[in-house]
């Protein structure tokens, strides 16, 4: 005869479920979480034999720990974008063939933007050059293949005006013949200085070339990216994102052909720490120039592989005198001292100044800072004028030590820092 299922004596030290078959106690330890499970087996020998006849495991990422959230965010975003560049290789050879195929397509096009593909090295060139109506190229987040390499863009015959490049990965772009081009945006490229190097582009009207410095990009000069067939430059844009100035001040004569028609220069994003008086090269450098504007701030967001903020040396010359300098306007004039010293140094130099324009700092959009000190644009401004002197011979005054009435220049205090913004950011 069959002998019944085997239970268990109920001991002293044993409680009732313990007392229960093998086979039932496998079924509650299925129906909770494995964690649950895998711990009633360690801690009652009774139950430590169970957990290896489970028939099901269910594992939940939450029942692990050691590793913070970040750290699981930093694994799946390295895993994810592991798997990605292959594929947007792909997509992007895909484009191209597309391209190829059917080129009637293309042809008519006048503006183009990309975002995040991976290009072949002569991907673009090839693309601008068969796309004969193209004006505006634009590329976001797109990288080439090897991004080790440089992005040589070379169409003699094309009529593109516009290249826009945002957060290009390759070592560097090497426009080496583009003449109908007429404006050129880059922005931060992470590899080699200068991020851009100009050929024979005798259109060029606008440069913008905004960069957060990284550790190991080295300051350049003007010279080592812009090109002497530039010669139609009329508008330059740098933007230093308040981190180290990566622009090397050098001798006018170096620049003088480049920057023959430069009218308006902007120097955006310079930390408030650093001297201003380095600017002062462009008025050496570009005798036709007619607006000059500076924005300051010294943000405390403290950006990764950043290099220590270091000033900026640079001592114009005494007998420096520019003739068509008209507008100086800057943003951030918390420092009063900073600001007076500076703008007494161009009214010194800038015979025909007539406007000047001072801001506080407008909002960062880095560490949330605003412009909650306005009042001291007052101070700055009392500084700057106070009362008037007995008249002077403007002919007989040291340079840079001129009272600034004698030029009966126009002090606008902007009352909202919107306008000022949008001067830095637009021109006039």
């Amino acid at each position: 005869m069959e002998s019944p299922p085997h239970k268990r004596n109920v001991g002293r030290d044993e409680d009732r479920i313990s007392a229960l078959t093998d086979d039932l106690l496998v079924g509650i330890l299925e129906r909770i979480d494995l964690r649950d499970a895998v711990r009633a087996g360690a801690l009652s020998t009774r139950w430590r034999h169970l957990p290896y006849r489970l028939s099901r495991l269910h594992l939940d990422v939450a029942h692990f720990q050691g590793a913070t959230a970040l750290e699981v965010m930093d694994a799946f975003t390295g895993a994810a974008q592991s798997n990605t560049a292959p594929l947007l290789a792909e997509i992007g050879q895909q484009f191209m063939s597309f391209s190829r195929t059917y080129p009637v397509t293309f042809w008519w096009l006048t503006r183009l933007t990309f975002e995040h593909l991976v290009f072949g090295h002569s991907n673009i060139t090839d693309l601008i050059s068969a796309s004969g109506r193209l004006r505006h190229l634009t590329l976001r987040l797109c990288r080439l293949v090897d991004l080790h390499s440089a992005l040589k863009v070379d169409v003699p015959t094309s009529g593109i005006q516009e290249l826009e490049f945002f957060g290009f990965g390759c070592t560097q772009i090497e426009l080496i013949s583009v003449p109908k081009l007429r404006q050129v945006w880059c922005q931060y490229l992470l590899f080699e200085n200068p991020p851009v190097c100009f050929g024979y582009v005798p259109e060029l009207r606008v440069v913008r070339l905004f960069s957060k410095a990284k550790a190991w990009q080295a300051s350049f000069t003007l010279s080592e990216c812009l090109s002497k067939s530039a010669t139609n430059l009329s508008k330059l844009h740098l933007d230093f994102f308040h981190q180290k100035i990566w622009i090397q001040p050098e001798h006018p004569k170096q620049l003088t052909t480049i920057l023959r028609n430069l009218t308006s220069v902007f120097l955006l994003g310079i930390f408030s720490e650093c001297d201003l008086s380095w600017t002062l090269f462009f008025l050496e450098a570009a005798p036709a120039l007619k607006n000059i504007a500076l924005s300051r701030h010294s943000c405390i967001m403290r950006l990764e592989n950043s290099p220590e903020k270091t000033n900026v040396v640079w001592k114009p010359s005494k007998d420096l005198k520019h003739l068509n300098l008209k507008v100086l306007l800057i943003c951030g004039c918390e420092d009063e001292d900073k600001v007076t010293n500076y703008t007494r140094l161009v009214v010194g130099r800038a015979v025909g100044l007539n406007s000047i324009m001072l801001h506080g700092e407008y909002p960062c959009e880095d560490c949330s800072a605003t412009d909650l000190e306005r009042h001291k644009m007052g101070k700055a401004s009392k500084g700057l004028f106070g009362n008037p002197p007995a008249p002077r011979n403007p002919e007989s005054c040291e340079a840079g030590k001129q009272p600034l009435h004698k030029f009966q220049l126009r002090l606008h205090l902007l009352r909202e820092w919107s306008w000022g913004a949008e001067y830095l950011r637009t021109g006039p």
